[in-house]
């Protein structure tokens, strides 16, 4: 079972050519992996082709939302995959995602994977890529161990091509691209996707947000999910927070003031949130918040 496996980038050529290297080295099946060059200079193409990568490129920072849309137009597999380029993937991640796939007789889902270091298992193999210990971690793969959650990490993830093509991807509007995880599962929840599930065995070392966004950080508009730019569009958008959407719908993780990330064990399908008061009062808070947003939020991209 191949994959289509969509990486936007920008200058960052080294965690780049690491993640490239693990999916090669670490994958059961020989998936397409293609690259979107958010317009710097590297990595240049004839690296790529090296690497028997396709390649995508604008000549401006289009940002993760515009560059996996770019990405994704020449995925030619069904199984669409969005991948940060400071993950390292690690033996066994698309073995079990096929095997989740196999289970289902439809292409209604949104499966994501589990983060190692900064995410749901804490294991330290390097903060950075110069002091990453990849033997440390390869022999302690099947040590690591996490259970199957409800809801989503954003990415990795993956999604039938037919799916991502009914809900049109990422929004732009979410540049550079804080927000866009959340928007997407919301279009999907309203295509009528109920199984938002992230696979334990499926791993990813994650250096953390080393990502195309990074050169927004000093922003404070975009350097946070809820808080951010991103947060409002999406509270604008749909007349609730990401918050909001994570708890009542998603029943997803959460994180707390120590920045543990706390998962709900995967129990099947969701269902429709269950509208108690607390969801009322919530939800209300948020409509409140909402009235104070100006449409000024979504220029500027």
């Amino acid at each position: 079972m191949k994959f289509s496996i969509v990486i936007p980038t920008f200058n960052n050529l080294e965690y780049l050519k690491l993640c490239i290297k693990s999916i090669r080295k670490n994958s059961l099946f020989d998936h397409d992996i293609i690259i979107h060059n958010n317009g710097d200079v590297e990595p240049d193409k004839s690296y790529l082709e090296r690497n028997k990568c396709i390649y995508s490129k604008t000549n401006y920072n289009a940002g993760i939302c515009e560059g996996v849309n770019k990405g994704a137009e020449k995925a030619s597999t069904n199984y669409i995959v969005y991948a940060h380029d400071d993950f390292y993937f690690l033996p066994g991640w698309d073995i079990a995602w096929k095997k989740e796939i196999e289970k289902l007789n439809h292409n209604l889902f949104y499966l994501s994977g589990t983060m190692v270091q900064n995410g749901q298992v804490n294991f330290d193999c390097g903060e950075n890529i110069n002091d990453f210990d990849e033997d440390k971690l390869l022999k302690n793969n099947d040590k690591i161990k996490y259970f199957d959650f409800q809801g989503s990490t954003w990415a990795p993830h993956i999604v039938h091509k037919e799916t991502w093509n009914k809900v049109g991807g990422f929004s732009e509007e979410f540049f550079p691209g804080t927000g866009s995880d959340p928007d997407l599962n919301m279009k999907l929840w309203n295509a009528g996707v109920r199984i938002f599930k992230g696979v334990g065995n499926c791993k990813v070392y994650h250096f953390g947000s080393i990502v195309t966004r990074k050169k927004f950080k000093k922003d404070k508009n975009v350097i946070t999910e809820s808080g951010s730019k991103g947060g409002k569009i999406f509270l604008k958008k749909w007349g609730f927070s990401i918050k909001f959407f994570t708890k009542y719908y998603l029943r997803g993780c959460k994180t707390t003031k120590f920045k543990k990330i706390i998962c709900n064990k995967y129990d099947g399908p969701l269902k429709e949130p269950n509208k108690n008061l607390s969801y009322y009062i919530s939800l209300l808070i948020d409509k409140t918040k909402r009235l104070l947003i100006s449409d000024e939020i979504y220029k500027n991209k």
